[in-house]
């Protein structure tokens, strides 16, 4: 299966501990948004689009890229993020309809904590300080187990 993640990670690294750790996972490559073609990702069967939330959405350059896509109807997706407010469906909201409304098959989504220094949270040390820890390392792993299961045996039982 040949993986590809996209994703954007500037101010703490947040995301791209939890971007390497699915990576290994799932046999990935990486590239930032503004480093691919769109036609690249064609060569893919399963593609990972996240970054850190920057005001209750990811970040612009994967917008901008998925504006760009052709269609890709049927083609797997999965978003992932790291964010200060960790309220996953409000977060993904945005990409995931972008997504959506260019083919795109949303298979799995993930988010954990990150260090958020954003603005005024600075002045107070910010919020989650030592997030992404081990531990939301270890349950994104986690997740690319399982979503690796998923998309190479669709129709498997799920476990409990």
């Amino acid at each position: 299966m040949r993986t590809l993640i996209v994703y954007v990670s500037i101010h703490h690294r947040n995301t791209e501990k939890i971007t390497k750790a699915m990576a290994e996972v799932l046999g990935a490559d990486l590239v930032k948004p503004w480093k691919t073609e769109p036609n690249e990702l064609l060569k893919y069967d399963l593609i990972g689009f996240g970054s850190g939330i920057y005001w209750w959405r990811h970040h612009w350059g994967l917008f901008k890229l998925v504006e760009s896509l052709p269609r890709m109807d049927g083609k797997k997706a999965f978003i992932f993020s790291t964010a200060g407010m960790n309220i996953r469906w409000y977060n993904h909201r945005k990409l995931k309809k972008a997504l959506r409304k260019k083919g795109f098959k949303v298979v799995g989504e993930f988010s954990c904590r990150g260090w958020d220094t954003n603005g005024w949270l600075a002045k107070i040390g910010g919020l989650n300080k030592g997030h992404p820890n081990d531990r939301d390392v270890a349950e994104a792993r986690r997740f690319a187990e399982r979503l690796k299961a998923k998309v190479l045996n669709p129709h498997a039982p799920k476990s409990r």
